[in-house]
């Protein structure tokens, strides 16, 4: 078989040839669909990266911090209403790039933003709810500063092609992506990742992008969802939404690629769900009753009852998880920080142990 890979992560190239024919007739429903109930928390609306389809980022001069007051009531408003996850996330290095950051966070204590995560972190484990962070690219060091107070990770590699819309002066990297993938392994942080459909990749991207996560995952056992996720459009990305017909032959490819251990998540709030269980979808991710999905405000988060309707509509149960799904709490990948926070004698680690059970 013939050697290949992107990145510096190999793969047999075969494979890549497998995946191209994969069609939905190729997989099977999945016999149960889950999801989490999470409360959304952006950090700050800051980043270094200027993709052309995205609306989270706000120029310099605009972006703030939220407070730790302002967190607090946040996470705490989450616990109130019974989530489990505090999702947090923030651009890409937002200290590098943006002036008032920096001074904002050296003006609290901090000497980066991954410092102030940590407190972050800290602040929604006292009120009750599992981190899970998303802080975009991260070296070895940053992700160590804040692995202890998360109960999971995460970053989307989107796609290993240098496609046009990461492109200019401050683009974003494939390989910085998939080494964030890798340092997570190394760490041993639960992860979770995904590919991003409909910016400019192929579908050779595509097939080649899930089997670089397939290879990660299989040096390290550590990625327990993916994300097939179509890019939508908004006030920046004014393209055509990607036809349904494209999503699933991609949710069905994500299917073929990985492990059946690693779940296939799409958005139930950007994706045409309905049309998708059949080509192996088994999670609708992070569900918030409280926040707006912040990185997509145009797009409202679906009420838990839709959810219902959408795997009654397939015949299958629903089952809510933690941010962290439970063989990694089984097998002994979480800090003590999180393992003492999931059996603690509280209200929040008796709704930890609930949904563990359900």
């Amino acid at each position: 078989m013939d050697g290949g890979g992107v990145h510096g992560v190999k793969f047999d190239e075969s494979a890549v040839d497998r995946l191209l024919s994969v069609t939905p007739a190729d997989v099977e429903p999945a016999p149960a669909l889950s999801f989490a109930r999470n409360v959304f928390i952006p950090l700050t609306t800051a980043c270094r990266y200027t993709c052309t389809y995205c609306t989270y980022y706000d120029p310099p001069g605009q972006a703030s911090l939220m407070s730790p007051e302002e967190i607090r009531r946040t996470v705490r408003m989450g616990a109130d209403a019974g989530c489990t996850e505090a999702l947090f996330t923030f651009g890409d290095d937002p200290d590098d790039r943006y002036t008032q950051i920096h001074e904002q966070l050296t003006e609290w204590g901090h000497e980066s933003i991954h410092s102030y995560l940590h407190e972050a972190c800290e602040i929604a484990l006292e009120e009750g709810l599992l981190p899970h962070s998303n802080p975009g690219d991260q070296t070895r060091a940053q992700m160590a500063t804040v692995a202890d107070v998360n109960a999971s990770m995460g970053v989307m590699l989107e796609t290993t092609a240098d496609v046009q819309v990461h492109g200019g002066s401050r683009a974003k990297s494939p390989e910085q992506r998939l080494n964030t993938i890798r340092v997570a392994g190394e760490l041993g942080v639960p992860f979770t990742t995904g590919i991003l459909v409909g910016i400019g990749e192929t579908w050779r991207d595509r097939a080649e992008s899930l089997l670089a996560i397939r290879t990660l995952h299989e040096q390290y056992g550590h990625v327990q969802e993916v994300l097939v996720q179509n890019v939508v459009p908004n006030e920046r990305w004014r393209n055509d939404p990607v036809p349904v017909e494209t999503m699933r032959r991609a949710v069905a490819m994500a299917r073929v690629a990985l492990p059946e251990t690693v779940s296939i998540q799409v958005p139930p709030n950007l994706s045409p769900v309905r049309e998708l269980l059949d080509c192996g979808v088994d999670d609708l991710g992070g569900v918030s009753p409280v926040t707006d999905d912040y990185i997509n405000p145009d797009y409202a988060w679906p009420a838990l009852a839709e959810l219902r309707d959408i795997a009654d509509e397939a015949g299958v149960p629903l089952d809510e998880r933690l941010p962290v799904y439970e063989r990694y709490v089984d097998d002994g990948w979480l800090s003590s920080t999180i393992e003492t926070a999931i059996n603690a004698e509280s209200k929040a680690g008796e709704r930890f142990r609930d949904v563990m059970r359900n």
